[in-house]
């Protein structure tokens, strides 16, 4: 039977340790790392995510700053709060919540982040600088992926992995951190032919298609590496994954459920980026 991989219990280690160090800090009288977090209107989603990023930072020591604008914002005023930041040397990450309301072009609004202090990764400076494999900051959720890969004791050198999944927020960035680590990749999606054949190749399994309970064992390569980021629904209600986790159980070395998978090691790779931001701003 294989392992039950939990991204809280890992997040939980990886939030202590941020915790002593900005312990340390304070300790010798030096400022605390502090994350800014942009929101423009009230979509219910987006205020429970910040208040679980802010909630976040408190538990770690990190001061965070919320800066609340109307849903009629315009581009120029959500623009001005941005470069306010980026001029604020107390603020060593800034992130945009996303989706923002109809009428602002999300592409717009992030390329004017100054990409020193873009804990999300996703300027065009950053995401430039994944695919040249130069230092800079990744996306969160793809960033949790290759930690929890690491913690399931996958070396993805020389390995076969798809990526069910081809967005820019998660398919595309985790692919190329597998391409970096000596991975074979494939890149599949919802239109791709004989998706179950394909993923029967992998030993390295990224599930992020966004259908519930999608993948079933035939799906699954014995022994195979499973990493399910979906977040959804199913016909009760119940939070559930891409991966239909109790059938594919048997099959896998180990796989991540939902809840308590990936999505904890977002918020967490987020705090790991602004304390980055940090120290590189404080050499």
């Amino acid at each position: 039977m294989g392992v039950l991989v939990y991204g809280s219990e890992i997040s939980e280690e990886i939030r202590n340790g941020l915790k002593e160090q900005i312990e340390g800090l304070k300790g010798t009288g030096r400022r605390v790392p502090c994350l800014a977090v942009i929101l423009v209107g009230n979509n219910p989603a987006s205020l429970s995510y910040i208040k679980g990023k802010e909630k976040a930072c408190a538990a770690v020591g990190m001061d965070s700053r919320m800066f609340h604008l109307e849903e009629t914002a315009s581009r120029d005023e959500v623009i001005k709060v941005i470069e306010d930041c980026n001029k604020d040397d107390g603020i060593d990450g800034i992130l945009v919540q996303l989706p923002l309301p109809k009428g602002l072009n999300e592409k717009e609004i992030l390329v004017h982040i100054d990409p020193a202090k873009d804990v999300d990764g996703l300027h065009p400076v950053n995401v430039g600088k994944l695919y040249l494999g130069e230092d800079g900051f990744r996306p969160c959720t793809p960033l949790g992926i290759m930690e929890i890969l690491k913690r399931m004791n996958c070396d993805p050198d020389g390995k076969r992995a798809v990526v069910i999944g081809r967005s820019a927020l998660v398919g595309a960035p985790v692919a190329r951190l597998l391409q970096d680590q000596g991975a074979t990749v494939t890149i599949a999606h919802s239109h791709t032919k004989d998706l179950a054949g394909l993923c029967r190749e992998a030993d390295i399994l990224i599930a992020a298609i966004g259908r519930p309970r999608y993948i079933g064992a035939e799906y699954i390569k014995e022994g195979a590496f499973v990493v399910d980021v979906g977040i959804n629904r199913d016909e009760n209600g119940k939070l559930c994954g891409d991966v239909d986790t109790a059938a594919v159980l048997d099959h896998v070395t180990a796989v991540t459920p939902v809840p308590k998978g990936v999505g904890p090691m977002t918020i967490c790779m987020l705090l790991v980026n602004t304390m980055k931001s940090y120290e590189t701003r404080n050499v």
